[in-house]
């Protein structure tokens, strides 16, 4: 296995149980709606700062092309504890599993907040502001006048 690969994987990794155990910390399942009060504070936090701590990470932990990599781990987070409450039936009581449609539009929240998490890890924490100088070497317009 190369070596980048191995980053790829461990940054996949580290960012999921962030967003796992960040949610746990929260004390929120995103899957559950009991009415209006579904959309607390800590919903909130859960829905758009934890995937965005968690794509901070990865881009941290991967470099350069860790925006790319940092959609996975909030797909991967509420993709398992979405089949794991509608196939354990887990379900309290005053609740409801909430509707896949609805799921899928919050899971694309989360997903965009790690995104805006991972662009930002790219170019605060690893410095990459622009091209690198041959990039804008080579695109720079060439007077054809001698």
């Amino acid at each position: 296995m190369r070596p980048r690969y191995a980053l790829g994987s461990a940054a996949l990794m580290v960012g999921s149980a962030v967003n796992y155990f960040g949610d746990r910390l929260t004390g929120v399942k995103m899957e559950l709606f009991h009415g209006l009060s579904t959309f607390s504070g800590p919903w909130m936090l859960d829905v758009f700062i934890v995937p965005f701590v968690a794509g901070l990470v990865v881009a941290w932990i991967f470099g350069q092309g860790g925006k790319w990599l940092c959609y996975f781990p909030p797909l991967i987070v509420r993709c398992i504890a979405y089949a794991q409450i509608s196939l354990t039936h887990e379900i309290p009581e005053g609740s409801a599993l909430i509707p896949l449609g609805w799921w899928g539009f919050f899971v694309i929240l989360a997903i965009e907040s790690a995104a805006f998490g991972g662009i930002l890890g790219e170019v605060f924490i690893k410095r990459i502001y622009t091209r690198s100088a041959a990039a804008k070497l080579a695109s720079t317009p060439v007077d054809p006048k001698p």
